[in-house]
């Protein structure tokens, strides 16, 4: 599969590692997209293989349907997860990482781990 073109733009348009901090960089659509709680979880959850609506939203509590949807929906748009409709009645659909979403689970996987040993020296935790 090939990067949408609004991620090929992003890619082409940050040459410079500065470029980032800049007001007009596209990649900083990404990194809001990325930086989103529930990006960042429904990623790590499809880490484990592909999954439904139904067990996606139980394994990341405190989502509400709405959004999770949402979630998705803009994960799909940019290339980082399939969307698989089956031909059954009942229609069923399962979510999966692609390549790059699978390329951006390393780094999420990573700020989850820090997070999670160091949530007892942040003020105010817990």
């Amino acid at each position: 599969m090939t990067a949408p073109r609004s991620i090929k733009a992003a890619i082409a348009a940050c040459d410079d590692p500065k470029s980032v901090y800049l007001a007009a960089c596209p990649c900083r659509d990404m990194l809001d997209l990325l930086a989103n709680k529930w990006s960042a979880l429904a990623l790590g959850a499809l880490e484990d293989g592909a999954q439904r609506f139904g067990a996606l939203r139980a394994r990341l509590q405190g989502v509400s349907p709405k959004v999770l949807t949402q979630t998705l929906r803009r994960l799909e748009e940019h290339g980082l997860i399939d969307r698989h409709v089956y031909a059954e009645v009942p229609a069923r659909v399962e979510y999966s990482l692609t390549e790059l979403g699978q390329d951006a689970c390393v780094p999420l996987a990573h700020l989850r781990s820090f997070v999670e040993l160091n949530i007892n020296r942040f003020p105010d935790a817990g």
